[in-house]
This record gives structure tokens, sequence and C-alpha cells, in this order.
């Protein structure tokens, strides 16, 4: 099988245009999970003419930091306008789509064996740069054009469906989000007779955080949740063959609501339970999941329980608490991390427990429909992989 195998460098070459007229000021980087993104760099005053434009169809790629990540940060463009990334990227196109295309080099390269090889061929530096040339060398197998587009057609049905269903996600929690800022954000939930409680005339009385609903209280999230603070166990203790208990080190240990399980530890030591909240404490603070099973959770994440059994409401006021978790220094700096003792002290206004169990109503069938497309989507993610490492021994067909 091997020697159907191609060399890379026999198939790209490189494309240096610079913007040079300044005809764009759109900066994309290349997020690690491989795809274009908002770059988040200053360029306040920074000279966009020798940045390099990026047209449809074409790769970037960032080679420096292949040791240290892991992976190679490689993108294609689909995009109709071109932009700019930084020039120490790399610029490439196919030199003959007609023997290999784009959508296919693209899927190799999203393979976790393209990643791994590419960090065995890095350097010694401590970042682990991959060169241009050791870049061109790397190998592929490169069926038939016909063969190419049967196995892209295949893979972009399941991307499609995972594509449509993490759409389905978002608007289904932005719907119970705005149901919560509505009623304990805005005031606005129903009323004994169905109507909006603030605009309708509903008695408020003054708190130190402003007017709140009669009946409502100004207390801190410690009044409503037990928090548990995550803790790694000592030594090298993990391992992936499911042996000991599902550990959860920070944020890259979870999906979508829904954890990828990767790492067990034989040394347990904070747990959290089903159902808990974990909520990131490291940079970037604030990212929240919830726990599917019990779990052991490390320094990276704190995990937040209701003491009421009210965890729904609990999910979306904490996600509405994001905002206070910017923490900074003296200097203003972000420093990217929260202590328990912050967490507990968060004010918060507490409201009646009628009106919670109310919004709960509306707000688990919601939850459970998330959940369904997060299976799915895990689902759907397996075979992708299954997909793309097929691509390696010529199979075209799961």
């Amino acid at each position: 099988m091997i020697s159907s195998y191609k060399r890379l460098g026999d198939y790209i070459r490189e494309v240096d245009v610079r913007n040079e007229k300044g005809d764009t000021n759109t900066l994309l980087g290349i997020n690690i999970d491989k795809f274009f993104m908002p770059s988040v760099a200053n360029v306040v005053g920074t000279d966009l003419t020798q940045y390099k434009v990026v047209d449809n169809n074409q790769f970037a790629c960032n080679r420096m930091h292949v040791g240290r990540d892991n992976r190679l940060p490689v993108a294609l463009s689909t995009k109709k306008e071109k932009f700019i990334v930084s020039p120490a990227y790399d610029v490439f196109e196919i030199i003959d789509e007609q023997k290999l295309l784009p959508d296919y080099l693209m899927m190799w390269f999203s393979r976790a064996e393209f990643d791994r090889n590419a960090w065995f061929y890095t350097d010694a530096d401590v970042r682990g740069g991959l060169s241009w040339n050791t870049f061109l060398d790397m190998q592929l197998p490169v069926p038939s054009p016909e063969k190419q587009q049967e196995i892209v057609t295949e893979y972009n049905a399941v991307q499609k469906r995972i594509d449509l269903n993490n759409q389905l996600i978002q608007k289904l929690e932005e719907t119970a989000q705005a149901i919560y800022k509505e009623w304990f954000v805005d005031f606005e939930f129903p009323d004994e007779n169905g109507k909006s409680y603030k605009s309708n005339g509903g008695e408020m009385v003054e708190s130190e955080m402003g007017e709140i609903p009669k009946g409502w209280i100004v207390g801190s999230l410690s009044n409503i949740a037990n928090i548990i603070m995550g803790q790694s166990p000592e030594g090298e203790t993990y391992n992936v063959d499911e042996n000991g208990m599902i550990f959860y080190q920070g944020r890259t240990d979870f999906g979508f609501r829904f954890p990828d399980i990767t790492t067990y530890t034989t040394q347990p030591t904070r747990k959290a339970k089903k159902g808990d909240i974990l909520m990131s404490v490291r940079a970037p603070v604030g990212d929240l999941n919830i726990s599917v099973e019990n779990c052991c959770i490390g320094r990276g994440l704190a995990a937040i329980r209701s003491k009421e059994n009210h965890q729904p409401f609990l999910f979306y006021l904490m996600q509405t608490l994001k905002e206070q978790f910017d923490i900074s220094n003296d200097e203003g700096t972000v420093f990217g991390s929260i202590n328990k003792d912050t967490l507990c002290d968060i004010t918060i206004v507490v409201p009646q427990n009628s009106i919670i169990e109310h919004f709960e109503k509306i707000a688990i069938p919601i939850d459970k429909r998330i959940k369904l497309y997060s299976k799915q989507d895990k689902t759907l993610n397996n075979l992708r992989e299954i997909l793309l490492s097929k691509m390696a021994k010529g199979e075209l067909k799961i």
C-alpha cells in the first residue's frame, strides 16, 4: 500500500503574495482545530502591506509550534473574498486540482495520524518547528480524482450533519438563555395571570443590586450552590486504557454539553457527581459543561452543585455570570484564574423557588434535546474519525 503514497511537495507549491496595495485588512489566524478564525493579534499601527494574501482554495499553515501543540495548524480557505495572514505563515496551493482535490488534501491534514507524523519530524527547538522541506517530503495516498471525490462526498455528508447539529444546539441554548434573561434579569417572568411581571405592575423592592421582585433576596452563589474545587492526583497516575476513574483536568477535556472521555486516573481525589456543572477555573475562566457521570476533576476545574436540585437554573445563571470571571491584577492584566472564595462570594439575586421550578419545566426539555444532539455529534465525530483513518488504507466505505 505504501507504494501508492506520493510526496506532498510534488503536488503543492508555495504562494507568496503580499498585501502591498492594502487591498484588505481582514486578518485571520489559524485555529489549532484547523480552521481560519479572526486574529486576536493587536495590529493597531502595524504595517499590513507585508502580510500574506490567501485566496479561495489556498492553504495556510503555521509550522512554528508543532512540537509544543502536537498539531500542525493548517486550514483551507473556502471564502470567496481574499484575506491576509501573518507573514510567518506559509501559504500554498495545489499545482493541479485535476490530480489532487483541495478538500481531499484538507481531509488528510485533519487526520490525527498526520499530526503525530508531523510532530515526529519536528526539530530540536523548544517549540518544535517543522521545516518547510520536511513538510514537502511528507507523503500521502493519492488515488484517482474520482475516488478522492467519493471520499470527500462521504466525509462532507457526515460533517454537514455535525454542523447542523451544532447549529441546532446553539439555537436551543440561545432560546433557553433568552428565557432566563427575560425572567431573572429583566424580571418579566409570568405572574399569576400569565402576564409579564415587571411591565404589568408587579411589586418591586429596593436592594443593593437595584430593584428586584418582592419575595426575592440578594445573596451569594454559596447560598444556592456547593462548590468543589478540583485537585489533581500526584505522580503519573493517568492513562487512556479505561483503568481507574474518569478524570478531567481542564476545559480541553470536555466537549460542549457532552464530555469527551479520554483520560482516567488510578488515584481519585476531588470528585464531581453526575449532573454537576463543570467550570474551568484557569484560563480561559468560565467555560461550562455538565458532567454526564461521576468523575474526578483536576486543578483546572470546579464542580458546582445546586443545594436545591435546581441544576438547569444554576447552569443558565452561571452562563450569565461569565463576564465576572475576568479576574485582573492591579495593573489590569487578566491572569485567568479564580479561586473558591471568589466564586462563593459572587453576589446574585435569588428568586422564589416557584419561579425557578416554572422555568425548569421549560428548560429541562430543551436541555434533553441539547443532550440528544450532543450524543449524536459524538457518534458522528467517531464516524468521521473512522473515515479519516481509512484514507490511509484506501478504503472508502464505512
